[in-house]
């Protein structure tokens, strides 16, 4: 089958994709911010990379995007918006690309107060939220036939785990009463963005583990594996953190992958932090 793949963001998770399912397209290329990180972009199979920021953008992009099948995009909106509907809005538009699919965030549905919701709870929220909550609306309003957006919970994986923090002294175990947060292993991830390529339509689906789950929890169980002590217990109200990992605490949601797995068919692999961050340990991948 003759596939064309473009990505827009070569990043941890879009990387992790082509690694695993690269094999079955044709050709692949994809944009990182830098010419460094051409020159340090390992994949396999290769890739063609182009760079593509806001103040730069390849003039091959524009080739790449009049041929491609299928578009991945991972790059997050900015304050002024959505950078690749900026720069390439209308050509997607006018292209004959056959599916997008857009990785956004659960960070859209703002704060349930630890309730159970799903793809049918009400978005809202500011400042980065409201960013995401305005690039998926403009991502469904250029091609919304064909754009499938993927809200993503807190991505763990190789390199990216509770394990590494532990081992590298960066782990805290920082408890706000009543607090949870949903996860997804980057292998869950890859496999959730192959079904929804193949998928006949389009649509939003949560991907998320099954258990969500309190911060320090899952800190104490990687401490346990790792045969160690784990930190100490810090209260969130008095607990140095920056603003950007306080405002996380600011959503307790208990977010639903039911559709997931119904509609797309997507078994996931890890379906808690524990089964994944198990796997790692035995790996070592860490």
């Amino acid at each position: 089958m003759n596939v064309r793949l473009f990505v827009f963001g070569l990043g941890y998770s879009a990387s992790r994709f082509i690694a695993q399912h690269g094999g079955q397209f044709t050709g692949i290329a994809g944009t990182v911010r830098t010419a460094g990180q051409m020159a340090t972009l390992a994949q396999s199979p290769a890739v063609e990379t182009l760079v593509f920021n806001p103040g730069a953008a390849d003039p091959r992009i524009t080739d790449h995007l009049a041929n491609a099948d299928l578009l991945l995009v991972s790059v997050p909106p900015g304050a002024d918006g959505d950078p690749v509907l900026q720069a390439f809005g209308a050509r997607i538009a006018a292209s004959g690309v056959r599916r997008i699919v857009y990785l956004s965030s659960v960070g859209v549905y703002g704060d349930h107060q630890g309730a159970w919701i799903d793809e049918t709870a009400p978005v809202h929220g500011e400042g980065r939220r409201k960013a995401r909550i305005d690039a998926e609306d403009a991502w469904r309003a250029i091609a919304g036939n064909r754009t499938t957006i993927l809200r993503i919970a807190g991505i763990y994986g190789p390199g990216r785990n509770a394990l590494e923090n532990l081992k590298a002294g960066k782990a805290h175990r920082i408890v706000k009463p009543g607090q949870v947060f949903n996860r997804i292993h980057a292998d869950d991830i890859t496999a959730a963005i192959a079904a929804a390529f193949e998928h006949p339509q389009t649509g939003i689906w949560n991907l998320c583990d099954d258990e969500p789950a309190p911060p320090q929890d899952v800190v104490t169980f990687a401490a346990a594996l790792m045969g160690m002590t784990p930190p100490p217990e810090q209260n969130f109200d008095d607990a140095e953190m920056s603003p950007m990992a306080r405002s996380f605490y600011a959503s307790n949601n208990r977010i639903s992958n039911a559709r997931l797995k119904r509609e797309l068919g997507v078994k996931l692999a890890f379906p808690t932090y524990r089964e994944g961050l198990t796997a790692l340990w035995q790996q070592r991948e860490t």
